[in-house]
Protein backbone atom coordinates (compact mmCIF):
# COMPACT_ATOMS: atom_id res chain seq x y z
CA UNK A 1 0.00 0.00 0.00
CA UNK A 2 1.38 3.41 -0.91
CA UNK A 3 1.83 6.29 1.52
CA UNK A 4 -1.05 8.06 -0.21
CA UNK A 5 -3.31 5.11 0.60
CA UNK A 6 -2.32 5.27 4.25
CA UNK A 7 -3.26 8.93 4.41
CA UNK A 8 -6.54 8.28 2.63
CA UNK A 9 -7.73 6.15 5.54
CA UNK A 10 -8.06 9.25 7.71
CA UNK A 11 -10.30 10.92 5.14
CA UNK A 12 -12.70 8.00 5.14
CA UNK A 13 -16.30 8.66 6.12
CA UNK A 14 -17.82 5.41 7.34
CA UNK A 15 -21.27 4.32 6.25
CA UNK A 16 -23.43 4.42 9.36
CA UNK A 17 -25.67 1.39 9.75
CA UNK A 18 -26.69 2.16 13.31
CA UNK A 19 -30.47 2.65 13.61
CA UNK A 20 -32.01 6.07 14.28
CA UNK A 21 -33.31 5.06 17.71
CA UNK A 22 -32.04 2.96 20.61
CA UNK A 23 -33.64 1.79 23.85
CA UNK A 24 -32.01 0.38 26.96
CA UNK A 25 -34.30 -1.26 29.51
CA UNK A 26 -33.67 -2.20 33.12
CA UNK A 27 -36.07 -4.97 34.10
CA UNK A 28 -36.91 -6.16 37.62
CA UNK A 29 -39.83 -8.59 37.52
CA UNK A 30 -42.82 -6.69 36.16
CA UNK A 31 -41.09 -3.33 36.55
CA UNK A 32 -39.38 -1.93 33.47
CA UNK A 33 -37.45 1.34 33.25
CA UNK A 34 -36.44 2.31 29.73
CA UNK A 35 -34.07 4.97 28.49
CA UNK A 36 -34.81 6.14 24.95
CA UNK A 37 -32.13 7.54 22.68
CA UNK A 38 -32.15 9.26 19.30
CA UNK A 39 -29.23 9.30 16.89
CA UNK A 40 -27.65 12.68 16.36
CA UNK A 41 -26.37 14.08 13.07
CA UNK A 42 -25.40 17.43 11.58
CA UNK A 43 -26.38 19.19 8.36
CA UNK A 44 -23.12 19.64 6.48
CA UNK A 45 -23.25 20.96 2.92
CA UNK A 46 -26.93 20.02 2.81
CA UNK A 47 -26.30 16.41 3.82
CA UNK A 48 -27.07 14.73 7.15
CA UNK A 49 -23.85 13.32 8.56
CA UNK A 50 -23.26 11.48 11.81
CA UNK A 51 -19.90 10.60 13.33
CA UNK A 52 -17.07 10.43 10.82
CA UNK A 53 -15.85 7.14 12.29
CA UNK A 54 -15.13 5.60 15.67
CA UNK A 55 -11.84 5.50 17.53
CA UNK A 56 -10.07 4.46 14.32
CA UNK A 57 -10.84 4.62 10.61
CA UNK A 58 -12.75 1.48 9.72
CA UNK A 59 -14.88 1.50 12.87
CA UNK A 60 -18.49 2.56 12.32
CA UNK A 61 -19.87 4.74 15.09
CA UNK A 62 -22.99 6.66 16.02
CA UNK A 63 -23.78 9.39 18.52
CA UNK A 64 -27.03 9.10 20.47
CA UNK A 65 -28.70 11.62 22.77
CA UNK A 66 -31.08 10.77 25.62
CA UNK A 67 -34.57 11.97 24.69
CA UNK A 68 -36.98 10.08 26.96
CA UNK A 69 -37.26 7.82 29.97
CA UNK A 70 -36.41 7.96 33.64
CA UNK A 71 -34.19 5.68 35.70
CA UNK A 72 -34.03 5.38 39.47
CA UNK A 73 -32.05 2.61 41.13
CA UNK A 74 -32.04 2.69 44.92
CA UNK A 75 -31.58 6.31 45.95
CA UNK A 76 -29.88 7.41 42.72
CA UNK A 77 -31.77 8.95 39.80
CA UNK A 78 -30.22 9.37 36.38
CA UNK A 79 -29.98 12.71 34.64
CA UNK A 80 -33.28 13.70 33.05
CA UNK A 81 -33.74 13.56 29.26
CA UNK A 82 -33.13 16.67 27.20
CA UNK A 83 -30.27 18.12 29.28
CA UNK A 84 -27.84 17.78 26.40
CA UNK A 85 -24.21 18.77 26.27
CA UNK A 86 -21.75 17.06 23.90
CA UNK A 87 -24.39 14.58 22.72
CA UNK A 88 -26.25 17.38 20.95
CA UNK A 89 -23.58 20.00 20.26
CA UNK A 90 -24.40 22.60 17.60
CA UNK A 91 -21.78 22.42 14.87
CA UNK A 92 -21.02 25.99 13.77
CA UNK A 93 -17.98 25.11 11.66
CA UNK A 94 -17.45 21.55 10.54
CA UNK A 95 -14.05 21.35 8.89
CA UNK A 96 -13.75 17.60 8.81
CA UNK A 97 -16.95 16.65 10.59
CA UNK A 98 -16.47 15.13 14.04
CA UNK A 99 -15.47 11.60 14.85
CA UNK A 100 -15.88 9.65 18.06
CA UNK A 101 -12.66 10.93 19.64
CA UNK A 102 -13.64 14.57 19.05
CA UNK A 103 -16.91 14.02 20.92
CA UNK A 104 -15.41 12.06 23.80
CA UNK A 105 -12.59 14.58 24.22
CA UNK A 106 -15.16 17.39 24.34
CA UNK A 107 -17.20 15.43 26.86
CA UNK A 108 -14.14 14.69 29.00
CA UNK A 109 -13.32 18.41 29.04
CA UNK A 110 -16.85 19.18 30.20
CA UNK A 111 -16.44 16.56 32.91
CA UNK A 112 -13.73 18.80 34.39
CA UNK A 113 -15.23 22.19 33.56
CA UNK A 114 -18.48 21.42 35.39
CA UNK A 115 -16.52 21.76 38.63
CA UNK A 116 -14.76 24.98 37.53
CA UNK A 117 -17.56 27.48 37.06
CA UNK A 118 -16.65 30.33 39.40
CA UNK A 119 -13.99 31.99 37.23
CA UNK A 120 -12.66 31.82 33.65
CA UNK A 121 -11.36 28.30 33.01
CA UNK A 122 -9.98 26.41 30.01
CA UNK A 123 -9.35 22.71 29.55
CA UNK A 124 -7.37 21.33 26.60
CA UNK A 125 -7.95 17.61 26.08
CA UNK A 126 -5.89 15.12 24.10
CA UNK A 127 -6.76 11.43 23.85
CA UNK A 128 -9.28 11.63 26.67
CA UNK A 129 -6.85 13.26 29.12
CA UNK A 130 -6.16 16.92 29.90
CA UNK A 131 -2.80 18.19 28.69
CA UNK A 132 -3.37 21.64 30.15
CA UNK A 133 -5.96 23.14 32.50
CA UNK A 134 -5.95 26.63 33.92
CA UNK A 135 -7.90 29.30 35.70
CA UNK A 136 -7.35 32.92 34.67
CA UNK A 137 -8.40 36.52 35.01
CA UNK A 138 -10.00 36.18 31.57
CA UNK A 139 -10.61 33.37 29.09
CA UNK A 140 -7.68 34.56 27.01
CA UNK A 141 -5.45 34.46 30.09
CA UNK A 142 -6.73 31.00 31.07
CA UNK A 143 -6.26 29.67 27.52
CA UNK A 144 -2.70 31.00 27.28
CA UNK A 145 -1.81 29.37 30.60
CA UNK A 146 -3.44 26.05 29.68
CA UNK A 147 -1.78 26.00 26.26
CA UNK A 148 1.68 26.86 27.56
CA UNK A 149 1.37 24.24 30.32
CA UNK A 150 1.96 21.66 27.58
CA UNK A 151 2.24 23.41 24.25
CA UNK A 152 3.38 20.27 22.41
CA UNK A 153 0.54 18.03 23.56
CA UNK A 154 -2.01 20.78 22.94
CA UNK A 155 -1.30 20.46 19.20
CA UNK A 156 -4.44 18.91 17.70
CA UNK A 157 -6.33 19.03 20.98
CA UNK A 158 -9.90 19.79 21.94
CA UNK A 159 -10.26 23.17 23.65
CA UNK A 160 -13.15 23.80 26.03
CA UNK A 161 -13.97 27.27 27.37
CA UNK A 162 -16.42 27.85 30.22
CA UNK A 163 -17.53 31.26 28.91
CA UNK A 164 -18.24 33.13 25.69
CA UNK A 165 -15.28 32.93 23.34
CA UNK A 166 -14.13 36.49 22.62
CA UNK A 167 -11.94 37.69 19.76
CA UNK A 168 -8.79 37.90 21.88
CA UNK A 169 -9.12 34.24 22.90
CA UNK A 170 -9.95 33.19 19.33
CA UNK A 171 -6.87 34.97 18.00
CA UNK A 172 -4.69 33.02 20.43
CA UNK A 173 -6.36 29.72 19.54
CA UNK A 174 -5.79 30.04 15.80
CA UNK A 175 -2.06 30.54 16.30
CA UNK A 176 -1.89 26.78 16.89
CA UNK A 177 -3.50 23.74 15.33
CA UNK A 178 -6.57 22.50 17.22
CA UNK A 179 -9.18 19.90 16.32
CA UNK A 180 -12.14 21.19 18.32
CA UNK A 181 -13.26 24.32 20.16
CA UNK A 182 -16.35 24.22 22.36
CA UNK A 183 -17.94 27.11 24.24
CA UNK A 184 -21.42 28.21 25.34
CA UNK A 185 -21.33 31.14 22.92
CA UNK A 186 -19.09 32.99 20.46
CA UNK A 187 -18.79 36.76 20.25
CA UNK A 188 -19.26 38.74 17.03
CA UNK A 189 -16.32 38.32 14.69
CA UNK A 190 -15.01 35.14 16.33
CA UNK A 191 -16.29 32.81 13.63
CA UNK A 192 -14.49 34.90 10.99
CA UNK A 193 -11.25 34.29 12.90
CA UNK A 194 -11.92 30.57 13.18
CA UNK A 195 -12.73 30.40 9.46
CA UNK A 196 -9.00 30.86 8.79
CA UNK A 197 -8.57 27.34 10.20
CA UNK A 198 -10.73 25.39 7.77
CA UNK A 199 -10.41 22.00 9.47
CA UNK A 200 -11.32 23.31 12.93
CA UNK A 201 -14.58 21.99 14.36
CA UNK A 202 -16.38 24.71 16.33
CA UNK A 203 -19.22 23.57 18.59
CA UNK A 204 -21.66 25.66 20.57
CA UNK A 205 -23.14 24.04 23.67
CA UNK A 206 -25.72 26.35 25.17
CA UNK A 207 -26.21 24.26 28.31
CA UNK A 208 -22.64 25.03 29.36
CA UNK A 209 -24.12 28.11 30.97
CA UNK A 210 -25.62 25.74 33.55
CA UNK A 211 -22.56 23.52 33.99
CA UNK A 212 -22.69 23.80 37.77
CA UNK A 213 -26.02 21.93 37.65
CA UNK A 214 -24.23 18.90 36.21
CA UNK A 215 -21.81 18.64 39.14
CA UNK A 216 -24.36 16.55 41.06
CA UNK A 217 -25.95 14.71 38.11
CA UNK A 218 -25.42 10.99 37.55
CA UNK A 219 -25.57 8.95 34.36
CA UNK A 220 -25.39 5.22 33.74
CA UNK A 221 -21.92 4.30 32.51
CA UNK A 222 -21.60 1.25 30.23
CA UNK A 223 -18.42 -0.67 29.50
CA UNK A 224 -18.67 -3.36 26.85
CA UNK A 225 -16.61 -6.50 27.25
CA UNK A 226 -14.95 -8.52 24.52
CA UNK A 227 -17.64 -11.23 24.70
CA UNK A 228 -20.51 -8.77 24.34
CA UNK A 229 -21.15 -8.54 28.06
CA UNK A 230 -21.32 -5.26 29.93
CA UNK A 231 -20.23 -3.71 33.18
CA UNK A 232 -22.78 -1.09 34.25
CA UNK A 233 -22.08 1.54 36.91
CA UNK A 234 -23.24 4.94 38.01
CA UNK A 235 -20.93 7.72 36.89
CA UNK A 236 -18.36 9.06 39.34
CA UNK A 237 -19.06 12.13 41.41
CA UNK A 238 -16.37 13.73 43.59
CA UNK A 239 -17.65 14.32 47.10
CA UNK A 240 -15.01 16.95 47.94
CA UNK A 241 -16.05 19.93 45.80
CA UNK A 242 -15.10 22.71 48.20
CA UNK A 243 -12.18 23.27 50.54
CA UNK A 244 -14.54 22.68 53.46
CA UNK A 245 -15.02 19.10 52.24
CA UNK A 246 -11.35 18.22 52.73
CA UNK A 247 -10.59 15.99 55.70
CA UNK A 248 -7.68 16.22 58.15
CA UNK A 249 -4.78 13.89 57.44
CA UNK A 250 -4.80 11.69 60.52
CA UNK A 251 -4.48 7.94 61.09
CA UNK A 252 -3.83 5.39 63.81
CA UNK A 253 -1.17 2.70 63.50
CA UNK A 254 -0.46 0.10 66.18
CA UNK A 255 -2.21 2.23 68.77
CA UNK A 256 -0.38 5.47 67.96
CA UNK A 257 -2.07 8.44 66.31
CA UNK A 258 -0.31 10.26 63.50
CA UNK A 259 -1.52 13.65 62.33
CA UNK A 260 -0.26 16.24 59.89
CA UNK A 261 1.50 19.17 61.58
CA UNK A 262 0.77 21.93 59.07
CA UNK A 263 -2.56 22.79 57.50
CA UNK A 264 -2.65 24.25 53.96
CA UNK A 265 -2.65 27.99 53.42
CA UNK A 266 -5.54 29.65 51.61
CA UNK A 267 -3.55 29.70 48.35
CA UNK A 268 -2.58 26.05 48.76
CA UNK A 269 -6.19 25.06 49.44
CA UNK A 270 -7.26 26.74 46.20
CA UNK A 271 -4.66 24.78 44.24
CA UNK A 272 -5.52 21.54 46.04
CA UNK A 273 -9.20 21.94 45.17
CA UNK A 274 -8.45 22.92 41.57
CA UNK A 275 -6.18 19.91 41.20
CA UNK A 276 -8.71 17.53 42.72
CA UNK A 277 -11.39 18.75 40.30
CA UNK A 278 -9.03 18.25 37.35
CA UNK A 279 -8.18 14.80 38.71
CA UNK A 280 -11.79 13.72 38.10
CA UNK A 281 -11.03 13.86 34.36
CA UNK A 282 -7.63 12.13 34.36
CA UNK A 283 -7.12 8.45 33.52
CA UNK A 284 -5.91 6.47 36.54
CA UNK A 285 -3.41 5.55 37.92
CA UNK A 286 -2.55 9.24 38.01
CA UNK A 287 -0.66 11.96 39.84
CA UNK A 288 -0.58 15.61 38.86
CA UNK A 289 1.03 18.82 40.06
CA UNK A 290 -0.65 22.23 39.97
CA UNK A 291 0.50 25.72 40.87
CA UNK A 292 -1.38 29.02 40.89
CA UNK A 293 -4.41 27.51 39.18
CA UNK A 294 -2.46 25.87 36.34
CA UNK A 295 -1.44 22.26 35.75
CA UNK A 296 2.34 21.87 35.83
CA UNK A 297 2.73 18.14 35.16
CA UNK A 298 0.11 15.45 34.54
CA UNK A 299 0.96 11.76 34.83
CA UNK A 300 -1.71 9.36 33.58
CA UNK A 301 -2.51 5.69 33.23
CA UNK A 302 0.56 4.26 34.92
CA UNK A 303 0.65 0.98 36.80
CA UNK A 304 2.46 2.12 39.95
CA UNK A 305 2.10 5.27 42.01
CA UNK A 306 5.80 6.06 42.30
CA UNK A 307 6.18 5.68 38.55
CA UNK A 308 3.30 8.00 37.72
CA UNK A 309 4.55 10.61 40.21
CA UNK A 310 7.90 10.46 38.42
CA UNK A 311 6.26 10.69 35.00
CA UNK A 312 4.36 13.82 36.04
CA UNK A 313 7.61 15.26 37.46
CA UNK A 314 9.59 14.49 34.31
CA UNK A 315 6.87 15.99 32.11
CA UNK A 316 6.96 19.17 34.19
CA UNK A 317 10.70 19.50 33.52
CA UNK A 318 10.32 18.87 29.78
CA UNK A 319 7.35 21.16 29.36
CA UNK A 320 9.06 24.02 31.20
CA UNK A 321 12.14 23.63 29.00
CA UNK A 322 9.98 23.83 25.90
CA UNK A 323 8.09 26.81 27.24
CA UNK A 324 11.23 28.77 28.05
CA UNK A 325 12.75 27.96 24.65
CA UNK A 326 9.57 28.99 22.87
CA UNK A 327 9.19 32.24 24.81
CA UNK A 328 12.85 33.24 24.51
CA UNK A 329 13.74 31.96 21.04
CA UNK A 330 10.47 31.16 19.25
CA UNK A 331 11.40 27.54 18.55
CA UNK A 332 10.62 24.21 20.25
CA UNK A 333 13.21 22.93 22.70
CA UNK A 334 13.45 19.66 20.75
CA UNK A 335 14.76 21.53 17.69
CA UNK A 336 17.26 23.65 19.63
CA UNK A 337 20.77 23.08 18.21
CA UNK A 338 22.85 25.66 20.06
CA UNK A 339 24.53 23.87 22.97
CA UNK A 340 25.13 26.99 25.02
CA UNK A 341 21.49 28.04 24.79
CA UNK A 342 20.40 24.52 25.70
CA UNK A 343 22.64 24.56 28.77
CA UNK A 344 21.20 27.91 29.88
CA UNK A 345 17.63 26.63 29.55
CA UNK A 346 18.46 23.35 31.30
CA UNK A 347 20.03 25.29 34.18
CA UNK A 348 16.95 27.50 34.52
CA UNK A 349 14.66 24.47 34.51
CA UNK A 350 16.79 22.70 37.11
CA UNK A 351 16.85 25.79 39.31
CA UNK A 352 13.05 26.01 39.12
CA UNK A 353 12.77 22.24 39.59
CA UNK A 354 10.53 22.07 36.56
CA UNK A 355 8.22 24.70 38.02
CA UNK A 356 7.33 22.32 40.83
CA UNK A 357 8.64 24.41 43.73
CA UNK A 358 5.64 25.61 45.68
CA UNK A 359 3.21 23.39 43.77
CA UNK A 360 0.47 21.11 45.05
CA UNK A 361 0.61 17.35 44.49
CA UNK A 362 -2.63 15.51 43.68
CA UNK A 363 -3.10 11.74 43.73
CA UNK A 364 -6.27 9.93 42.63
CA UNK A 365 -5.65 7.08 45.12
CA UNK A 366 -3.82 6.69 48.41
CA UNK A 367 -0.06 6.38 48.61
CA UNK A 368 0.67 2.80 49.76
CA UNK A 369 4.13 3.85 50.97
CA UNK A 370 5.95 7.14 51.55
CA UNK A 371 8.09 6.78 48.41
CA UNK A 372 5.31 8.13 46.17
CA UNK A 373 4.80 11.40 48.00
CA UNK A 374 8.55 11.78 48.42
CA UNK A 375 8.86 12.20 44.63
CA UNK A 376 6.98 15.48 44.94
CA UNK A 377 8.56 16.51 48.22
CA UNK A 378 12.04 16.30 46.69
CA UNK A 379 10.92 18.75 43.99
CA UNK A 380 9.57 21.28 46.47
CA UNK A 381 5.82 20.64 46.62
CA UNK A 382 4.30 22.32 49.66
CA UNK A 383 0.88 20.65 49.84
CA UNK A 384 -0.66 17.28 49.00
CA UNK A 385 -4.22 16.03 48.51
CA UNK A 386 -5.02 12.33 48.34
CA UNK A 387 -7.88 10.03 49.38
CA UNK A 388 -6.16 8.50 52.42
CA UNK A 389 -7.01 5.01 53.56
CA UNK A 390 -3.72 3.15 53.18
CA UNK A 391 -2.70 0.81 55.98
CA UNK A 392 0.54 2.80 56.04
CA UNK A 393 -0.86 6.33 55.89
CA UNK A 394 1.35 7.09 58.87
CA UNK A 395 4.42 6.85 56.59
CA UNK A 396 3.08 9.53 54.26
CA UNK A 397 2.15 11.76 57.19
CA UNK A 398 5.65 11.37 58.61
CA UNK A 399 7.23 12.19 55.24
CA UNK A 400 5.16 15.37 54.94
CA UNK A 401 5.83 16.43 58.53
CA UNK A 402 9.58 15.96 58.09
CA UNK A 403 9.46 18.34 55.10
CA UNK A 404 6.93 20.81 56.52
CA UNK A 405 4.44 19.88 53.79
CA UNK A 406 0.69 20.24 54.35
CA UNK A 407 -1.67 17.41 53.44
CA UNK A 408 -5.43 16.82 53.36
CA UNK A 409 -7.57 13.80 52.57
CA UNK A 410 -10.68 13.51 50.43
CA UNK A 411 -11.87 10.17 51.81
CA UNK A 412 -12.74 9.10 48.27
CA UNK A 413 -10.74 7.57 45.45
CA UNK A 414 -11.02 9.18 42.00
CA UNK A 415 -10.16 6.40 39.55
CA UNK A 416 -11.17 6.79 35.91
CA UNK A 417 -10.57 3.93 33.48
Amino acid sequence: MSQTDFKAAYKTIMDDHFPPQMEISFIDGDERQTLCFEKNSWQIDGVDKGLRYGENPGQEAALYRLVNGNLTLGEVTAIQPGQHLASNAELLQSGKHPGKINITDADSALNILRYLTDEPAVVIMKHNNPCGCALGDSLADAYDKANMADRLAAFGGAIALNGECDKKTAELIVKNYAEVVIAPEFADGVMDIFATRKNLRVMRIGNMGRLQDYATQRVVDFKSLIDGGMVVQWSFQPEARSVDDFLPAVTTYKGDEYTINRQPTEAELKDLLFGWMVEAGVTSNSVLYVKDGVTVGIGTGEQDRVGVAEIARDKAYRKLADRLCWEQHGIPYNTLKDDATRRDIDAAVTDARGGLKGSAMVSDAFFPFRDGVEVGIREGVTAVVQPGGSARDFETIEACNEAGVAMVYTGQRSFRH
